[in-house]
């Protein structure tokens, strides 16, 4: 059924009108609803109400690309992969503030003021978020630039980023013709604490703080990754409007920016005096452990904007604001042992059990260690006493250790080369901070090898997701990837399993039955071998179209292969050395699994010819194109460079038909490929 039915509407030219107000419907229902949610935190409907109609303007986008409006939720989710950013130049200069690190100070900076322009001096004294400063352009209510802080002066165009913040509007109704404003760009404590579990269980460096995740993720230059960090943004200052807005006051111009949309600090405090902004400084220092964001300071400002004009300021900062920078809380303990977790994709992470000490409003007990080199830099041993802090005031980590009250019979920690759940080795590969278990069959990684496994790129298993794994594996059933192929034997088992019953469990079997034959292509890339990706695996089963002649090419042989090199080889090598996988393999060879690669070549005619294929085709997806150009000895490629033959392009190719056309190489339709693959 085409996707206009659900509302009513026939997927006829004639009825494009009807489209395009249910787009428009679906635009500002979802945009009400992002408001909600991420602006005053308070949702109205549930999350599947929103990701079903969101789902719908993602149906209709695929249908009506052009009637999409510039204000569409869709931008949010990224897509763009950018080259580089372009430069920016501040109409407004985007200013940094003096700091301000004792109470002395404060009172000093607050009464030299109040000494020179009177004592009645209204102070706004509000959060300081740790983050990335940036600025936002709309021209006639639409989000038309985002650009970072930069050195004040010249900042950095991020505008595809910043479409993906929640919270920040990507139309406003009622404002100026031109209106720019300035917020600060962060990563709430969960979001980051998340990040780096993540960076942890993949092996990657995690970061060191909020603001470190906020200013790298902001200035990413694939979009889709900026928007998986679910960055968000609180908006302070208007920097320039087309519009004489009648704000007197710095607090009058929070209530002007919330009535049109934007997230802006709900915690600040008018403030007359000394006394009464360091009284507003410490309620703030006292409420800094329970806010969901980190903040590293209180910016104090006079709120009076005429008479900001009078007292002004430096190149560099005014002189009407400064920041107070909170120290960090640190606690001392004593590291009682390191211990060491196994994630999901295999890497070893160490953990420092601490004797418990109380530090930022909760009881710590453990700190993450995150690597090797992170014990081995700060020299981090059992027994140690170190001082403690919270990375983003929620992640605990060792700052440093007290060499004074190390012990006599101290030993630097040996990080373990084997897996401290099954036993099996464990290695560092080259460039890597990351120790890994080499077997699938680990239990702390059985779940995900399993649905790496069966996904549809390796032995596409339909019917066996997520879900499905975890609770085979947790029930008993399966204890490995060939297990599967004795699902069988287990029918009874299944069929009991919620939401499974003899229908569901008959296409399960059928379907595993039927992935036999995916061949060792799929197979290898199923294995979950590091580094061996589809295309890899496909270039290693075409060069050794059976499992017997690649588990005897040497390290020397498989780097030669095409699109290999050493450090795939090396990783192949290792995986088939550990036992415990070639056991696995043999396992899978006797339940049936096909271990010979069938090239399906049809013919020679692309034979030595790379083939660069971009924009949408209208008779092909991305993978069957890639797979018609293989089977007629063509070789697909992602990059345009001097190598390439001939660039594919179809609907809305971008830059790499600019490349192509740039370094002369040849651009062809669909129309002329579906031609060349007849003739």
């Amino acid at each position: 059924m085409d996707q206009l039915s659900l509302f009513g509407i026939e997927p006829q030219e004639p009825q494009t009108n009807e489209a395009q107000d249910r787009i428009r419907e679906l635009c500002d229902f979802l945009n009400h609803h992002s408001y909600l949610y991420y602006v005053l935190d308070k949702p109205e409907i549930e999350d599947h109400e929103y990701d079903k109609a969101f789902r719908e303007l993602s149906d209709l986008a695929t249908q009506y690309p052009h009637l999409m409006p510039q204000d569409s939720p869709l931008a949010r989710v990224g897509g763009q992969v950018l080259s580089g950013f372009t430069k920016v130049n501040h109409e407004v200069p985007m200013q940094s503030l003096e700091d301000l690190f004792s109470q002395e100070e404060v009172e000093t900076w607050v009464n030299d003021l109040t000494s020179k322009y009177g004592k009645d001096i209204v102070f706004s004294v509000e959060h300081k978020i740790d983050g990335l400063s940036a600025s936002a352009l709309y021209e006639n209510g639409m989000l038309v630039r985002g650009a970072t802080r930069g050195n004040g002066l010249v900042g950095e165009d991020v505008t595809e980023n910043m479409r993906t913040i929640g919270s920040l509007p990507l139309s406003i109704k009622g404002a100026p013709e031109l209106l720019e404003v300035r917020g600060e760009v962060y990563i709430s404590k969960a979001d980051f604490a998340e990040l780096n579990r993540q960076a942890d269980e993949n092996g990657q460096q995690p970061f060191a703080n909020p603001r470190n995740a906020a200013a790298g993720s902001l200035r990413q230059l694939d979009s889709r990754i900026a928007a998986k960090r679910h960055l968000n943004i609180f908006i302070f200052n208007i920097q320039r409007s087309s519009e004489d807005t009648g704000l007197v006051g710095h607090t009058q111009g929070f209530e002007y920016l919330r009535s049109l949309g934007f997230n802006v600090v709900k915690n600040y405090k008018r403030c007359v005096g000394a006394t009464e902004v360091w009284e507003a400084i410490c309620q703030i220092g006292t409420d800094r452990p329970n806010l969901p964001y980190d903040i590293d300071g209180a910016v104090i400002k006079v709120d009076d904007l005429s008479l900001r004009q009078v007292i002004g300021g430096t190149s560099h900062a005014p002189k009407w604001a400064a920041a107070y920078k909170y120290p960090p809380e640190q606690q001392p303990t004593v590291v009682t042992d390191i211990t060491i977790q196994v994630g999901r994709t295999g890497v070893l992470t160490p953990t420092a059990e601490l004797e418990p000490v109380r530090l930022a409003g909760s009881t710590v007990a453990r700190a993450t260690l995150h690597n090797a080199d992170y014990i081995r830099d700060k020299d981090i041993r059992i027994g140690d006493t170190v001082w403690v802090q919270k990375a983003g005031d929620i992640i605990p980590e060792i700052v440093k250790v007290d060499l004074t009250k190390r012990p006599v019979d101290s030993v630097p920690y040996e990080f373990p080369t084997v897996c401290p759940v099954c036993g099996s080795q464990a290695v560092r590969e080259n460039n890597e901070v990351a120790w890994r278990c080499t077997s699938p069959t680990c239990p702390a990684q059985l779940v995900r090898s399993i649905i790496h496994y069966v996904q549809r790129d390796a032995m596409n298993i339909d019917g066996l997701g997520d879900a499905l794994a975890e609770t085979l594996v947790n029930k008993g059933i399966i204890s490995n990837v060939a297990d599967l192929y004795k699902l069988a034997e287990r029918r009874g088992d299944v069929e009991s399993l919620d939401k499974m019953g003899a229908k569901s469990t008959d296409n399960l079997i059928e379907a595993i039955e039927k992935s036999k034959e995916a061949g060792l292509d799929k197979l290898l890339y199923g294995l979950g071998i590091r580094h061996v990706g589809k295309h890899t695996a496909r270039m290693i089963a075409k060069t050794y179209p059976s499992l017997e002649q690649l588990m005897a090419a040497t390290q020397q042989d498989l780097a030669v292969v095409e699109d290999v090199g050493e450090v795939i080889a090396e990783s192949v090598i290792r995986f088939f050395s550990e036992p415990r996988n070639v056991e696995l393999v043999q396992s899978l060879a006797a339940s049936g699994v096909k271990v010979t690669y069938d090239s399906g070549l049809q013919s020679n005619k692309f034979a030595g010819m790379n083939i660069v294929v971009t924009g949408k085709l209208q008779h092909f997806g991305r993978d069957e194109i890639k797979a018609v150009i293989e089977s007629h000895g063509g070789k697909s490629s992602d990059s345009v460079s001097k190598k390439t033959t001939y660039v594919l392009a179809g609907e809305n190719s971008g830059s790499k038909e600019t490349k192509a056309r740039t370094l002369g190489i040849p651009v062809i339709s669909e129309e002329q490929f579906m031609e060349m693959l007849e003739s």
